[in-house]
């Protein structure tokens, strides 16, 4: 992973008590961890005092997700980093899957992975069904076949990227971003992922189905009207005409 120049970022708010088996599952396979803490208010900042080595970010209020991303990105190109890997810390996702993102970007170096999750049956029902409604518009959005597009396990390709941070702060950002990067020509590649569903009195979610799921229909519906003038058209563009 050094020598791909290859990162983890774990955005963290609030997963106390899974944060430590997350990042110590993620340090078998590379040292090259930036954990951005979220606003936490539980103990998570006791907890990363332990690994004071890793590169951390810590604010004190939440920002949300996709504010985390745009930390998380901010630093790993000042550290020279080319591609971030993202992972919760919620300890849902295998952080051996990580292999599965780095043997692709050998063969693949210029592309967005996003992981696919094979246990699809096991999400929580609010998350599943917005799962799959985003998934429906996400696809028409960017003409793509994609079956899961809220996964949080991705590979960005932040070099081609060349800058872009997410405009939205919330968890609508993980959807903005795979669709600006479609339209900016950097093909999408699916990855099977396995994820893990812990029993629901033990399950932390910060996804709040009302507001979070208002906040993604509405990202959706801006845009498609942004598809038609711009998207689309861009898309046309680095397929068919800038790769000639």
């Amino acid at each position: 992973m050094s020598d791909l120049d290859v990162c983890v970022i774990i955005p963290t708010y609030n997963n106390a008590r899974t944060l430590a088996d997350v990042v110590n599952s993620v340090l078998d396979y590379t040292g090259n961890v930036i954990i951005v803490n979220d606003g936490s208010t539980d103990h998570t900042e006791k907890i990363l005092e332990r690994y004071h080595y890793l590169t951390i970010v810590s604010y004190k209020h939440n920002r949300g997700k996709g504010y985390a991303l745009k930390s998380g990105f901010k630093i790993a190109e000042r550290l020279g980093y080319r591609y971030a890997i993202t992972i919760d810390s919620d300890g849902q996702h295998f952080a051996s899957d990580i292999v599965t993102f780095v043997d692709l970007i050998e063969q693949n170096p210029d592309v967005f992975i996003a992981g696919q999750r094979i246990t699809e049956g096991e999400m929580p029902s609010p998350n599943n069904f917005a799962n799959k409604l985003s998934s429906f518009w996400i696809n028409f959005l960017m003409l793509s076949k994609l079956r899961d597009t809220q996964n949080g396990f991705r590979l960005y390709p932040l070099w081609a990227m060349n800058g872009m941070r997410p405009l939205f702060n919330r968890y609508e950002a993980e959807l903005e971003l795979i669709v600006r990067c479609a339209w900016k020509g950097i093909k999408i590649m699916p990855a099977v992922t396995r994820v893990y569903y812990p029993p629901k009195e033990e399950r932390v979610s910060h996804f709040r189905p009302g507001a979070d799921f208002l906040r993604i229909a509405g990202l959706n519906t801006l845009f498609v009207f942004v598809a038609i003038f711009y998207g689309y058209p861009a898309m046309f563009y680095h397929r068919f005409i800038a790769k000639k």
